[in-house]
């Protein structure tokens, strides 16, 4: 399956995008392919339905990758109990042509103890995009955001929270899969 990942942080060194990084590492260790979207490396500019935005790349590319997709991950930090601006953004370019009948995994990064809010407003636009949402998904916060502090090809995580992801992980894909055909 293709699965693409939107790590949807304006911050260079997000936990949240780190968080995604290894969750893209499990994903291609169960020999899935990914397809990577960074918004902080990759910004899009503001959306506005008066305007047409068919010849910049950014876009168009965002886009065709999502239409492309089996599944798809959203990753956010929680800002003041929300999504990032530049995830809600950067979901406003597209449609229910584009996820529509597709799992998608909600997850975040919270400086609190988990980021709820963010994950419950991802999954209701996610419905309104007509995906279909992962049973469970991935918050972390506090302390357990030490894991995911420093890029890294090695992540330390803690066994709890890693028991926590690879079970919504694998809900996930089995979900993805089941909805596949």
């Amino acid at each position: 399956m293709n699965i693409v990942i939107i790590a949807g942080s304006n911050r260079k060194s997000a936990t949240s995008t780190h968080l995604a990084e290894y969750i893209a590492k499990l994903i291609r260790q169960r020999n899935h392919q990914v397809t990577w979207i960074d918004l902080y490396h990759s910004p899009l500019p503001f959306y506005s339905s008066d305007q047409s935005y068919a010849e910049i790349a950014a876009v168009t590319d965002f886009k065709h990758a999502i239409l492309q997709a089996d599944a798809v991950v959203l990753a956010s930090p929680e800002y003041h109990g929300s999504i990032s601006g530049v995830l809600k953004n950067a979901l406003d370019f597209v449609s229910k042509d584009h996820f529509s009948g597709k799992a998608v995994l909600s997850i975040s990064s919270a400086g609190g103890a988990v980021g709820i809010s963010s994950l419950q407003q991802l999954q209701a636009i996610v419905r309104n995009l007509h995906g279909i949402n992962a049973p469970e998904w991935i918050s972390i916060g506090g302390s357990q955001r030490k894991s995911f502090e420093a890029s890294l090809d090695v992540y330390e995580v803690s066994q709890d929270i890693d028991d926590r992801i690879h079970r919504a992980l694998g809900a996930f894909l089995e979900l993805a899969r089941l909805v596949r055909g």
